[in-house]
């Protein structure tokens, strides 16, 4: 029996590999060199000096305290990790954290996420289009699509995974594998207070076309589960269930809706004003608008898109951001669906424009080294990247320090870190904004600063005031360490 297991599990996985057809080696081969690319271009960002306190560091130095038993109090940004956004899908990657802990670790996962986010969008597209080829072309448009990756070039933020796990359900809802969606949606439910604007529609959807309990269900999971992380986790640590409250113009939510119907041109004009019209046009530019053609399951999509257009936070509505991320599953999937219903040669001629427009997109508005425009960013190799990085690990490991914002994800795994001019002077710490410029209490624990020679006149000016209690103890062509007196 045991010379036998061997032979037939080595027999039983050479069936099953068989059984793979060349479109999916290709789609599965498309994946592994998207995620490959990515995590080169994010972690060669890293090393340039492309990530920042906001919002990489944040999460960096919050698993970092979880995975060594310490409360997540983040002192970048002057609150708990759970408290700026009930993310506590993060808890799943503190394992990680014992292993390999680090900026890299997260950029590299978040770009491997999405680029799998690809897979149950080409089975989803096998099913209803009935061509293989024609599924990877749809796997193709998620991986080419300007909104995905630039949240693959935005640093990390626990939305990345939803590029995996919104795929996944809707897939899952396609096939009626209810278990796979629910697991799906649970995790969706874990990754950020707010998803509810995405799995409220998507509950909706699903009892009128598919299962009214299973549909129900996820209305009233979204509901609880936004109710529970806003007014008993983020309350309870900071305070207020949401730091987010500005974002709605006109004085907030009841004073949006009052200006909307006693000044609706003031409202008409706030939401064409800035690039507004030009965020729309990008989101639907690359599917060619097709999605339109199924509007149903289009609708999932437009309280999320409605958030950001309405929004006074500006990247909300680029496509630069991680905030438009959760609605290209969306839309991808209904403009599946869309072609599904259309004669085959029809078709074929929809889905060739669809993805002439996803690739010429995926050049013009990309910010990836093959884009017309690529983001601006120095190379891991360059002089002021590598003295930057060496001269921050010559810092003692355990010192309480202030770092110029481009060095702190390179010195997070401490107890105590601040982002100059914290806690000089505040700068987006704390709940609000209401200790802006305060010297803050823990500036008299500072035991190390790290500076670029040149600053702006704002930052030397703070410097300036408290460089008296300091002095230089190392020092290099680009980066200066001062210590305390």
């Amino acid at each position: 029996m045991d010379t036998q297991a061997p032979s037939s599990s080595m027999e039983r996985a050479s069936v099953f590999l068989k059984r793979i057809s060349g479109p999916s080696w290709l789609m599965f081969a498309l994946i592994v060199a998207h995620g490959t690319w990515m995590s080169w271009i994010a972690v060669d960002l890293y090393r340039g000096l492309g990530t920042f306190a906001y919002d990489v560091g944040l999460y960096d130095h919050g698993l970092w305290l979880l995975s060594r038993g310490h409360a997540p109090f983040v002192t970048l940004m002057g609150r708990n990790l759970f408290g700026d956004h009930a993310s506590v899908i993060l808890l799943f990657l503190v394992p990680v954290y014992w292993i390999i802990p680090g900026v890299p670790t997260l950029l590299v996962l978040q770009s491997w996420a999405i680029a799998f986010g690809a897979l149950p969008l080409y089975l989803f597209a096998k099913r209803l289009l009935g061509h293989e080829m024609w599924a990877v072309a749809i796997g193709v448009m998620w991986l080419v699509n300007p909104a995905v990756n630039g949240t693959n070039m935005e640093n990390f933020h626990p939305d990345g995974f939803l590029g995996l796990l919104l795929p996944l359900a809707l897939y899952a809802m396609s096939e009626k594998k209810w278990r796979l969606y629910g697991v799906a949606v649970f995790l969706i439910l874990l990754v950020k207070e707010d998803v509810l604007l995405v799995l409220v529609p998507l509950g909706v959807f699903v009892a009128l076309k598919t299962d009214v309990r299973k549909g129900l269900l996820t209305v009233l999971a979204s509901l609880t589960a936004t109710l529970l992380g806003m007014f008993v986790l983020m309350k309870s640590l900071i305070g207020v269930p949401t730091r987010n409250g500005w974002r709605i113009p006109f004085g907030g939510f009841t004073g949006f809706i009052k200006e909307i119907f006693t000044h609706p041109v003031n409202v008409a004009r706030y939401l064409t004003s800035e690039d507004r019209p030009l965020y729309l046009f990008q989101l639907t530019a690359p599917l060619a608008g097709i999605f339109l053609f199924e509007p149903a399951l289009t609708l999932v999509a437009v309280p999320v898109i409605a958030a950001n257009v309405v929004s006074t936070f500006w990247y909300q509505h680029s496509i630069q951001y991680h905030y438009s991320l959760i609605i290209i599953p969306v839309l991808l999937s209904a403009t599946v669906v869309a072609a599904s219903r259309m004669l085959p040669h029809v078709r074929r001629v929809v889905l060739s424009l669809v993805l002439a427009c996803s690739l010429v997109t995926f050049v013009t508005w990309g910010q990836h080294p093959l884009a017309l425009n690529p983001r601006e960013v120095l190379a891991g190799g360059t002089p002021v990247s590598v003295a930057g990085r060496e001269i921050i690990q010559r810092v003692p490991k355990d010192a309480v320090i202030s770092v110029y914002d481009a060095l702190t994800t390179h010195a997070t795994h401490r107890k105590e870190i601040y982002f100059f001019p914290n806690p000089f002077s505040a700068l987006f710490y704390g709940v609000d904004d209401s200790l802006a410029g305060q010297r803050l209490p823990a500036a008299d624990k500072v035991e190390y600063v790290v500076l670029p020679r040149f600053m702006d006149p704002g930052l030397r000016k703070i410097w300036a005031a408290v460089e008296g209690g300091f002095i230089e103890v190392d020092s290099n062509d680009y980066w200066q360490v001062f210590r305390k007196k």
